[in-house]
């Protein structure tokens, strides 16, 4: 079998950004698929699967409800080897062109106080697995170390 473009990264250079992944035609509509990159792959610990959790209902749910591109998510969820998100948007993009966005969403993480949304066990197959706190410190980690001042080595896949 053809080997998939995400396995073709060089995980022990890549760092944490924002990546674009992959451009597909669905009709005529492109779709970018953002490789949200928050650790340090083989490097530094994966995420739990509480905060992880946590961040894709908050993520998912500030996603889509922006205005503008409430539309044209089709995706936000986690990567399975746990250090990082995929983001699948309706359009073609690259990756300077949505640091505000990203910013705005993990800001919304950072800052979030009181339920979290869609942790129930009528909305979610496993709501109580759920970690506000780390999930809250990821976020502020990534916009510190990440976003607040990146640049084109947390925007570009290494080569």
């Amino acid at each position: 079998m053809k080997q998939i473009a995400s396995f073709t990264i060089d995980h022990i250079r890549l760092l944490p950004g924002i990546y674009v992944s992959r451009k597909d035609m669905l009709g005529k509509e492109i779709i970018t698929t953002f490789d949200l990159r928050i650790t340090k792959p083989n490097r530094e610990p994966v995420m739990g699967t509480g905060e992880i959790h946590t961040i894709e209902h908050l993520g998912a749910t500030y996603l889509r409800n922006h205005e503008k591109y409430g539309d044209k998510t089709i995706y936000f969820g986690p990567m399975g080897c746990r250090t990082g998100f995929y983001l699948l948007l309706g359009g073609e993009y690259k990756s300077k062109d949505i640091v505000p966005l990203i910013t705005e969403m993990f800001e919304f993480i950072r800052d979030f106080e009181g339920d979290i949304p869609g942790a129930t066990a009528i909305n979610c197959g496993n709501y109580s697995d759920m970690n506000l706190d780390k999930a809250k410190q990821y976020a502020k980690d990534y916009l510190d170390k990440v976003l607040y001042n990146i640049d084109d080595e947390h925007l570009n896949y290494p080569i």
